[in-house]
């Protein structure tokens, strides 16, 4: 009798020994068995932020080009369905159960963590489904991670920072490295951070990547309403502001624009279903406004650098009220750095425990923000259902909640039943 969906996924979560174990031996060796050499062009998308954003928006773009496309994220938010998307639709249960059966039957004796066992199963999906064009998001790095099984017809880096850093190293030329290890020789390769690392640039001149960096062979400049993109080959002006919010959207529109452009002999792409791929873009919990009031933001900002930028992104925003942050974390990341990004945005802490091994306690997290200003408003909760219901609360009409700090604190407060109407918003 086969397995649900949830017993399927229960079950890869005990699989392996670690949740996460860096290197390609054992996904390669079951990709072999698999027989898995997709036909289709494949465009790897890597960065410390902004790569869910910029798959959204070449996803969306090439679907309003009429190409059939397969879309491969992680983590998920409510249900794992979300990570595999064919025609902007997710899998179904049946599809991925049957997937994980075969990537099963095919391993034998070789262990995969559930990461890569939903890398296999996604792309034996999209072949199945006889997709045109994949989409894979590098889960974590890049030289390491598993979709770098697949070669690309073009790589993307939207971006490095810290983050990761017992998996990738401490510093951003030793994280650059390992996300330029998405890059081959002779294929494009994009980065769209402003200040790539020199590790970076210097692995793509060693592998013979076709190295295209963003202020040097395109960019982006923002003109009225929208903005204008350039590149080797020219501009492209009056464009629409992406669907997504944020600061650093045009980064990674631009990051997208230049992809295609490189895969336009390809995989051609009409005007129309660049501007109209903008428009219609989703990517939720990246600065998404949920209608309503008190206002709700979710973001699942959960570094440093994303720290920084949701602060821009409220700056520009600004509140007539107060903002309350319902902030749940993992204790591996760089809670004052990002308690000290949003500090000067805050008016009301919520902090919150997480239902997971990795978690930041609550009561260690207020520590840290009461170390920025012992006159701090923080309240702790067991859990982001009841510090999420507080807020709710507390907050007055005009005033906006902020719910951020991880994919599992946005997941957790869609996921709860003490948030009545939320998924529905959202």
């Amino acid at each position: 009798m086969s397995r649900s969906l949830s017993e399927w996924l229960d079950r890869l979560e005990r699989l392996h020994p670690v949740e996460i174990e860096m290197g390609l031996e054992r996904v390669s060796a079951v990709r072999d068995r698999l027989n898995l050499r997709p036909a289709f062009p494949v465009i790897l998308v890597g960065g410390t932020n902004g790569k869910g954003s910029t798959c959204a928006m070449l996803e969306s773009i090439y679907h309003r080009a009429g190409y059939n496309v397969g879309l491969y994220t992680s983590p998920h938010l409510v249900a794992y369905n979300e990570r595999v998307r064919v025609g902007t639709r997710e899998a179904g249960d049946e599809e991925l159960v049957e997937a994980f059966e075969r990537v099963d039957s095919a391993r034998g004796d070789i262990s995969l963590t559930y990461f890569e066992f939903g890398t296999l199963a996604a792309q034996l999906i999209f072949s199945g489904r006889m997709v045109e064009l994949a989409i894979l998001e590098v889960g974590l790095g890049g030289r390491l991670d598993a979709v770098n099984v697949f070669e690309p017809a073009c790589s993307v880096v939207v971006s490095v920072d810290i983050d990761h850093i017992e998996y990738l190293g401490g510093d951003r030329e030793s994280i650059g490295r390992e996300k330029a290890g998405i890059f081959r020789s002779g294929v494009a390769a994009v980065c769209a951070d402003e200040s790539p690392p020199a590790s970076l640039v210097a692995h793509a001149q060693a592998v013979g990547a076709d190295l295209h960096l963003i202020g040097r062979d395109f960019g982006h400049a923002r003109a009225d309403s929208g903005w204008n993109f350039w590149s080797s080959a020219g501009k492209k002006t009056g464009l629409p502001l992406p669907a997504l919010n944020g600061a650093r959207q045009l980064d990674n529109a631009a990051a997208a624009f230049e992809c295609v452009r490189i895969l336009q002999p390809l995989l051609p792409v009409d005007m129309g279903a660049l501007r109209n791929g903008l428009i219609h873009a989703r990517c939720p919990g990246r600065f998404q406004v949920l209608p309503g009031k008190p206002e709700v933001i979710l973001d699942v900002a959960h570094n440093a650098a994303a720290a920084r930028t949701l602060s821009e992104n409220l700056r520009q925003m600004p509140c007539t009220g107060r903002t309350l942050a319902v902030f749940a974390v993992l204790r591996d990341k760089q809670i004052h750095e990002i308690a000290s990004a949003l500090a000067g945005q805050v008016d009301r802490w919520f902090v919150c425990d997480l239902p997971v091994a990795r978690a930041a306690p609550a009561a260690s997290v207020r520590d840290v923000l009461l170390q920025q200003a012992a006159s701090m408003q923080v309240d702790v909760f067991d859990n982001v259902a009841t510090g999420f219901a507080a807020a709710r609360e507390a907050a007055r009409e005009n005033d906006r909640i902020l719910l951020f700090g991880s994919f599992y604190t946005v997941s957790q407060a869609l996921k709860s039943s003490g948030t009545p109407g939320l998924q529905a918003r959202f």
